[in-house]
């Protein structure tokens, strides 16, 4: 791995919040991700599945995590079980996690190899009565490819149906979405790999700079600095292309007079940043793109300082509205007869202002947070409110991580992020 070594402290913590939750008498399993071929043989970069990471730190394929907090054993309490490493694997792969270094990532004193798996499976499903199965319960989650984890409880079911079944998912959700300081300083660490990314676009972008050559610079300063890449797929999108709230091509030239919208961001550990800006091309806005890039900036300003304990998410998301109606007025996009007359269940200012303004981050760039809930402190959101004119050839979005806070205003973690449009200017002209 690129990053460096997580104290092992974090997973010891996280694991005894969720074991806390546990019923009495349970087991729980968590699987690595599979690594996805391509074709013939080919595969994708892998990519660690986040619950077995937030919980032991392994960021290798084929291992599972086992807890059984009430054990009749004080060795079978936490139990790894990893690809055994050999000299074979560590010329053609590298080294594999050994029994005392995977000890020391995870704080797991019990170590087996994957082989024994079955076998110590059972003997605990013989002193247990319930098994925790862990299903993607995400919001947004769309799934079609079976996964590791889910061709597990597949086979578990079938093989002890006497059991009870409990899910895992809702007690990560609370969990993973209050974060400990160090996953804090994990996520600042993303935030100031994308600050070195986009600090150096601001010299670099001129027109008929192509969008593909934009995301090269942030590649390079991003994988320079320890990081795997994006922590999403990256979104590089003059001219009209940012009113395609999704898009990804990264194709087209960059013309003198337009706006780059930026959606961009480093990932550090497995842990995301998530960045939207919007600069001039040719290196100052126009009269017309700056009073809408002030108008965005106000709504996040505002907005940001609703992200305080207690606070519900969906009616955030009204008053947020309300700020941005007020926004679209001023600016001359909808008017009052647009605001008596509009659907409720779709708000005039939703014809400019068409997605949500902030979700949970953090292993994610969509992060666990179970949306009914009262915001608490130490949760990360974006805040990202957005205008985009399609008529006009351009689409702005402004988009900060912040930290809630127990009293005070929340904690911008991207605060030496350029965001002020002078000040963009002025750095893009220096």
């Amino acid at each position: 791995m690129k990053y460096h070594q997580i104290n092992s402290a974090l997973f010891v913590k996280n694991r005894k919040k969720f074991t806390a939750e546990m019923k009495p008498n349970s087991v729980a399993v968590f699987n690595s991700n599979d690594i996805y071929p391509v074709s013939a043989d080919s595969t994708l970069p892998f990519a660690q599945h986040r619950d077995i990471f937030y919980l032991c730190g392994v960021d290798q394929e084929e291992s599972i995590l086992l807890l059984f907090p009430d054990a009749p054993y004080e060795n079978q309490k936490e139990m790894l079980f990893l690809k055994e490493t050999n000299d074979h694997i560590a010329v053609w792969e590298g080294e594999k996690l050994t029994k005392e270094r995977a000890y020391q990532v995870s704080g797991i004193r019990t170590v087996y190899w994957l082989q024994d798996f079955h076998k110590v499976l059972n003997e605990m499903m013989t002193y247990a009565d319930t098994m925790y199965i862990n299903t993607n319960e995400h919001y947004r989650a769309t799934i079609e490819t079976e996964t590791r984890e889910a061709r597990f409880i597949k086979w578990w079911k079938e093989r002890y149906p006497a059991h009870n079944v409990a899910k895992s998912n809702p007690i990560l959700q609370r969990i993973r979405s209050v974060k400990e300081s160090e996953e804090i300083d994990l996520i600042q660490q993303a935030c100031d790999i994308t600050e070195k990314g986009f600090r150096r676009l601001l010299s670099f972008v001129k027109p008929n700079v192509t969008e593909y050559e934009i995301e090269a610079e942030l590649a390079h300063e991003f994988i320079r600095n320890r990081s795997k890449g994006f922590a999403y797929t990256p979104i590089i999108a003059s001219g009209n292309n940012a009113n395609v709230l999704h898009y990804i091509e990264n194709n087209q030239q960059c013309k003198a007079g337009d706006l780059i919208l930026l959606d961009v961001a480093a990932e550090y550990a497995n842990y995301s940043s998530d960045l939207s800006r919007t600069i001039p091309v040719s290196g100052k806005f126009s009269e017309r793109q700056k009073a809408v890039y002030n108008a965005v900036l106000r709504v996040k300003n505002e907005a940001t300082t609703m992200l305080t304990p207690g606070t519900l998410w969906k009616q955030y998301h009204i008053e947020v509205g309300k700020i941005m109606t007020s926004e679209l007025l001023g600016l001359g996009l909808i008017d009052k007869a647009d605001v008596q007359n509009e659907n409720p269940d779709w708000p005039a200012y939703k014809k400019y202002f068409m997605h949500g303004t902030s979700h949970h981050m953090g292993l994610d760039t969509h992060d666990y947070g179970l949306l009914h809930e009262p915001m608490k402190a130490n949760m990360v959101f974006t805040v990202e409110p957005g205008i985009y004119i399609p008529a006009e050839g351009f689409g702005i979005r402004l988009e900060d991580n912040v930290v809630v806070q127990e009293k005070g205003a929340p904690f911008n973690l991207m605060r030496n992020i350029p965001i002020e449009a002078d000040e963009i200017e002025s750095l893009m002209n220096s």
